[in-house]
């Protein structure tokens, strides 16, 4: 209950600062002596529809006013509001925006629709006649469709629409009656048969016709008072529930210049003949190179029937890379996801810049002819990268990271559209605050190489696969060497392979790798051997063995269904040592654990601004029962927070584990690492200003969560996860930051308060806003006796990023 009710408090101290700002509005450039639009409002008054719906109808409404009747409010620094110019009040100009509202609620099935507007003028201030106006809408009940099927005159467009009629999205009874629904079947209906040979075919050969009459009204009868009752049953029924019938027809076109057109619209087409130009320059010509043909001195046309052909001067290309994304088949029906595949599969593969079809009909076929200009085949890269450590900006103690990253690329080895990149990387960090401090001025040097091949296509040992339902097929292999060394804590050396599969398939993007192995090497220093005698678990973290490890990884990106924004959910799973561990000559070297983490963002695009969210869950087990690999995973493997991407509030690898202070008080080593990892990160970005074609956003953010250990462990205590520790080992920051937006790449500064911090002594974790400081108090020396040292945690942290967090 203490725990519910700090934050309800705190929650109701923001709020009100942020009300009473919020209530400031400033008026620019305002008609004087005049009534000008000063608040425009929506107010849906009937309650026939989900609260959540009326809420998103009077957001969207908001936007069909007339533009002479629009408040154009802009909010600055979250808070503050500027009316800019607002509008002459003419009541002339209410009946536009009743139309343009009468409109988009027909769109969304609201098709009986009332609306009714409230204007008030406030002229206490004769120059400033402030007009608020008001438009009360009753929706009335959304339209049904009732009845759903197809009225083609073409027996083979009907029966391919009713072969598919269960993928339709329409249901009767349930579906409403709107435009997006209607655009949506087309679009289907559309797909299908263009994917069935239907080549001319277009949406707007097809019409979808909606009838809201009531069939009892078509039954004749010579009673009138029959028929007056019927009207009236009838009348009834539609203000219950109205109704819709919708029949998709082909479109009659009533031009008879265009009837040829219509005939062609209507037939069905085959693949015909199919040229590759690989080596095509772009300065070239597509008709010319068509007329020239015999101009090529290499040229390839596959054997049993010469309908596929590769036209080339130079042979820098081998055929097995195209053919193998070559997904139209001559003779076959004109497809028309294959032939869109064919070429977005071949942009992917990067041995080309550009891919550009021309097609030709020739009777009843289809020629395909697809110029492809190679991409730059060697190049080479220099990037320098800059960072900065910066929890102390106040007191001092900053490191400064300098890391120079060289690359070679070769986008087609072996003639093979094979992608090679060699890479090497320097880097060191410095503390140029204190260079008096342990371990001097370089603090940390890190030198690492790698060499990567892509493959544009699954290579397995047994049969060949050809993924005709997946897109940007490939098999990586990836070698890389690293040696890290951290000045007079540790010498971290690594070497890594791993061979793997990576694919997409709709929104859904797969990475498989059957084979990942890595291997360590570490030497322990004096100041970690002193943070072991401070912390005796880090012993059990920084070991040294083997990884041989499989890994899966799944991603699946969505839009929202209402409100515009994106959806983007990962799952990782790797597992270590199941197999390789049951050999008992590698037992006592391999790593064996099994680790699962899962990622979720959301976004809520606004018309200016953004509400992102973020999810975040990971844990670990390790199930090797040897005591040399300890309790926890290896610290290679294991999960921090804090920096510019997660807790904002704290410096990298700096809050956690749990609620435990060791490492709080530890005066030499205090990165930490854990086991499982809680996450939860709400941002708000808006506008600012701009200069020239920098943007200057800003955004306002807080994150919660921690790191913990699985295990318990008597010399760490407080440091495993606990459900009845929740509340008490829950980090919360709150925040803002400012975004400078050059287009091409974001730079970000973000400042982080700890609303919360588990390491907090007083106040139960909790900042006190009234009696704030840049530090906490001095811990006890009784929480780490081995530590003689007075230490200190700020409650900010300073934080400098590379585009946006999530």
């Amino acid at each position: 209950m203490r725990f519910i009710k700090r934050i309800n408090t705190t929650a109701a101290v923001l709020m009100l600062v942020i009300l009473s700002v919020s209530s400031c509005t400033t008026i620019k450039d305002a008609p004087s002596g005049v009534p000008f639009v000063y608040r425009n409002e929506v107010k849906i008054i009937d309650r026939n529809i989900a609260a959540d719906e009326r809420k998103t109808l009077q957001e969207n409404l908001g936007n069909y006013w007339d533009d002479s009747l629009y408040a154009n409010r802009v909010q600055k620094f979250l808070v503050f509001t500027v009316l800019d110019k607002p509008p002459v009040f003419d009541t002339a100009n209410i009946s536009a925006s009743i139309a343009y509202m009468q409109g988009y609620l027909q769109a969304q099935s609201f098709y009986n629709s009332a609306l009714k507007d409230s204007v008030r003028i406030d002229s206490s201030n004769k120059n400033l006649q402030k007009t608020f106006v008001r438009m009360n809408i009753k929706t009335g009940k959304p339209t049904i469709i009732d009845s759903f099927g197809y009225a083609f005159d073409n027996p083979d467009l009907k029966q391919l629409s009713e072969l598919h009629r269960k993928e339709s999205a329409i249901r009767r009874g349930k579906s409403r009656l709107t435009r997006t629904v209607l655009s949506t079947e087309l679009d289907r209906l559309t797909g299908i048969y263009r994917n069935n040979g239907y080549y001319f075919l277009r949406k707007n050969n097809l019409i979808a016709e909606v009838d809201t009459a009531d069939a009892a009204l078509l039954e004749l009868t010579l009673d009138p008072f029959e028929q007056a009752v019927k009207m009236a049953e009838v009348a009834a029924r539609r203000k219950e529930q109205p109704t819709a019938k919708v029949l998709i027809k082909e479109r009659k076109n009533e031009d008879s210049t265009l009837a040829l057109q219509d005939e062609r619209d209507f037939d069905v087409f085959k693949v015909g003949r199919i040229n590759f130009f690989p080596e095509t320059k772009f300065t070239d010509i597509p008709d010319s190179i068509l007329l020239h043909t015999g101009r090529f001195t290499d040229v390839y046309t596959t054997p049993r029937r010469g309908n596929i052909s590769i036209y080339q001067s130079l042979g820098k290309f081998h055929r097995r890379p195209i053919l193998e994304h070559l997904y139209l088949t001559p003779g076959e029906l004109y497809n028309d996801s294959m032939y869109f595949k064919t070429i977005n599969n071949l942009s992917s593969i990067g041995a080309w810049q550009q891919v550009d079809a021309r097609n030709v009909v020739r009777g009843d076929s289809v020629d395909f002819n697809f110029f492809m200009a190679p991409a730059l085949q060697h190049n080479a890269t220099v990037d320098v990268e800059a960072s900065r450590n910066s929890g102390d900006y106040l007191f001092g103690s900053n490191l400064f990271g300098l890391a120079l990253n060289l690359s070679f690329k070769n986008r087609n080895v072996w003639r093979r559209a094979i992608q090679a990149t060699t890479a090497l990387r320097a880097g060191v960090e410095l503390n140029i605050a204190n260079s008096n401090a342990p371990g001097g001025l370089l603090q940390t040097l890190q030198l690492g190489a790698g060499q990567s091949l892509v493959f544009p296509r699954f290579i397995v040992p047994f049969e060949r696969i050809r993924a005709k339902n997946y897109n940007n097929v490939r098999t990586v292999l990836n070698l890389n060497a690293s040696y890290t060394d951290r000045k007079d804590y540790f010498r971290l050396r690594s070497v890594t392979a791993n061979w793997g599969y990576e694919w997409q398939h709709g929104r859904q993007a797969w990475l498989y790798r059957p084979l990942n192995i890595e291997l360590y090497g570490l030497d322990t220093l004096r100041f970690l051997r002193t943070a072991f005698s401070e912390n005796p678990y880090l012993t059990k973290a920084f070991n040294t063995g083997t990884v041989i490890s499989q890994q899966v990884s799944w991603r699946y990106t969505f839009p929202n269904r209402r409100i515009p924004g994106t959806n983007f959910f990962r799952v990782g799973v790797e597992e270590a040592g199941a197999l390789a561990g049951l050999i008992p000559a590698w037992r006592a070297n391999i790593y064996r654990y099994l680790r699962l983490e899962s990622e979720y963002i959301k976004h809520f695009d606004f018309r200016k601004t953004t509400l992102a969210m973020r999810g975040f869950a990971g844990v670990g087990y390790n199930y090797n029962r040897l005591d040399k690999f300890g309790k926890t995973l290896p610290f290679f493997k294991q999960f921090v927070a804090g920096g510019p991407n997660s807790m904002r509030g704290w410096n990298l690898r700096q809050l956690g584990l749990g609620s435990s202070l060791l490492s709080d008080t530890s005066s030499t080593f205090r990165d930490r690492y854990g086991d499982m990892q809680l996450e939860a990160n709400l941002e708000y970005r808006f506008p600012m200003f701009n200069i020239s074609s920098v943007k200057f956003n800003g955004a306002v953010f807080t994150d919660i969560g921690n790191v913990w250990n699985v295990h318990r462990q008597e010399e760490l205590p407080n440091s495993e996860f606990s459900i009845n520790r929740l509340g008490k080992d829950l980090a919360i920051a709150l925040g803002t930051g400012l975004r400078v937006d050059f287009s091409y790449f974001l730079i970000r500064f973000d400042i982080g308060f700890k609303l919360k911090d588990p390491a907090r002594l007083e106040n139960n974790g909790w900042l006190d806003p009234w009696n704030f400081t840049w530090r906490n108090n001095e811990f006890p020396a009784t929480i780490n006796p081995l530590n003689e040292r007075p230490m200190y945690r700020n409650n900010y942290a300073l934080q400098l990023g590379i585009g946006l967090p999530f």
